[in-house]
């Protein structure tokens, strides 16, 4: 059982980026942009939609790329962001099975 409470409380802290990305309004909103815009946006633009400055866009894009949720695109000169939210959705679904598991063990 010590184990068990062991692999869950690791499992936390890998998932520590993926959980932090998500605790800010303004990540939730580039979150919600790319889904609509499937080709990918400029920090130019997503900063036109979401009324923030480049480099508060660009600290946003930098938590949410480095958590899985975005990736970009060189295109000429600009990256083009576009989401790639499948991995840290599928690890968080594993997180919250990990907890049901332990919890129905109890």
């Amino acid at each position: 059982m010590e184990k068990e409470f062991e692999q869950m409380e690791q499992q936390f802290k890998n998932y520590i980026p993926i959980l932090d990305a998500l605790k800010d309004e303004n990540r939730h909103a580039i979150i919600l942009l790319l889904a609509r815009n499937k080709s990918g946006l400029n920090v130019n633009t997503i900063a036109e939609h979401i009324s923030l400055s480049r480099p508060a866009v660009s600290h946003h894009l930098k938590v949410l790329r480095q958590a899985g949720f975005v990736d970009y695109e060189k295109k000429n000169v600009e990256n083009y962001y576009v989401l790639t939210i499948r991995k840290p959705l599928e690890q968080l679904k594993l997180l919250i099975a990990s907890i049901e598991a332990q919890c129905s063990q109890s």
